[in-house]
């Protein structure tokens, strides 16, 4: 009989998505199977990352948007997007040193670079996808983006800042912005599944 982890691709991306115009860089380092789709990759930027799924989102690959198809009712009608649940990964990343942009939440305008730095061969111990290395910690969801995102560092590192007790409370009472949490990550990419499924449910 043959493996469920097995009979799956035999070649990894190994790919670093770095969040674009924020210094000190925040960043993963992840592994993902190369017959997963786009929405699959998706998923996994949120999840190793830390961002919860609650935003618009698109792929820009070889000048070609991908993202989730929306009615035409919502406005977005206008947006030539193409459909990432049908789309492989293997069929829009030509090898190593590849790269190609991510867009999170449209109003903060989270730009994320994704570089495929080697594509390996599948370990039969490791269940994949999952996050080898990563650095700093994820913004909070509706910060503001990046300058948002400055402003709440600062809040919440000056005890005399005028709303720093709100920030702080803000984000359920702490926040380090040096811990990327990748043990969690992990976890979380555990669960890709049931994220996947929640966000079918109507």
């Amino acid at each position: 009989m043959v493996s469920r982890k097995s009979s799956k691709a035999s070649s990894i991306y190994q790919m670093k998505i770095t969040m674009r115009d924020i210094r000190p860089p925040i960043w993963r380092r992840v592994q993902v199977r190369s017959n997963e789709s786009l929405e699959h990759l998706h998923y996994v930027i949120q999840l190793s990352l830390g961002w919860t799924n609650s935003h618009l989102h698109s792929f820009r690959i070889q000048g070609v948007e991908y993202g989730m198809l929306l009615p035409d009712c919502l406005g977005f009608d206008e947006l030539e997007t193409h459909d990432e649940t049908t789309v492989k990964l293997s069929s829009v990343i030509p090898g190593e040193k590849f790269k190609f942009s991510y867009l999170y939440d449209f109003g903060d305008s989270w730009e994320h670079e994704v570089l495929v730095e080697k594509v390996l061969d599948a370990d039969l111990e490791i269940d994949y996808p999952i996050c080898v290395k990563a650095k700093r910690a994820c913004p909070p969801e509706d910060c503001g983006g990046i300058w948002g995102y400055e402003g709440f560092l600062e809040a919440i590192q000056d005890p005399e800042h005028p709303e720093h007790e709100e920030m702080l409370e803000w984000v359920g009472g702490t926040f380090d912005p040096e811990d990327p949490e990748l043990s969690e990550a992990n976890h979380q990419l555990k669960l890709i599944d049931e994220w996947k499924r929640e966000a079918e449910m109507p």
